[in-house]
């Protein structure tokens, strides 16, 4: 298996490679929609790696995420997450209901989605945060953003699972499923974002800072020979 030295920063070319490996049904989500839950869930934790500021507890996170939201430095891309959903929407309401469904219906489900969206990168990205502090408290150095995003999507999708570096997959897929069905169904992540928060916050940052190092070792020794 590859090492994380040998994976594109961005999420960019993963969302499209899970995309088609997922294909274009519904439950899996499609290429494009899973493509854009991957472009704003890199902007999103870029544009927080970039800055000074972190999450430096759980308690913290979940104060922040019980405020206001700010979805407006994100519009854009949650829009097309709207779009791009339309297809993904008009097959999960036909399959639950087999009749013709009434175009009014989908686009109202295809916002709630997009909503879903916001709410759930909004989620993603704080957790994130909270990542970075840990690792960066642990090494004292700026974080690693695959190592951020890798962390924080697996804690976000299951809080008590273990992590593990050497599987490089991001799950792209799984979260844009979720996010899906969220927003279809009405199903709420925030007690799960809630839970995520708490493992981040027990998270041994330099073991994993450490675990990730070696990797890229094995990788780079691997790429070199």
């Amino acid at each position: 298996m590859p090492g994380p030295g040998t994976l594109p920063r961005s999420l960019g070319g993963r969302a499209r490679a899970a995309g088609k490996s997922a294909g274009v049904g519904a439950l899996s989500a499609g290429e494009a929609l899973v493509e854009a839950v991957g472009r704003v869930v890199d902007q999103a934790i870029d544009r927080m790696l970039l800055g000074d500021r972190r999450i430096t507890s759980a308690a913290q996170g979940k104060s922040l995420l019980a405020g206001e939201t700010d979805a407006e430095a994100f519009a854009g891309d949650i829009q097309r997450v709207v779009v791009v959903a339309v297809p993904v929407v008009r097959r999960l309401a036909r399959g639950a209901r087999r009749t013709r469904v009434p175009w009014v219906m989908v686009a109202s489900s295809a916002i709630s989605v997009g909503i879903a969206v916001s709410t759930g990168v909004r989620e993603l990205r704080t957790l994130a945060s909270l990542v970075a502090h840990r690792l960066e408290q642990a090494t004292g150095e700026r974080s690693d953003p695959a190592l951020v995003k890798k962390l924080a999507i697996d804690l976000y999708l299951h809080p008590k699972g273990t992590l593990r570096l050497d599987d490089d997959r991001l799950r792209l897929v799984r979260l844009t499923r979720k996010w899906v069905s969220s927003g279809v169904f009405g199903r709420k992540t925030s007690k799960r974002a809630e839970r995520a928060l708490d493992a981040a916050e027990r998270l041994d940052g330099a073991a994993l800072s450490a675990r990730w190092a070696e990797l890229h070792r094995k990788s780079d020794a691997g790429g070199g020979t």
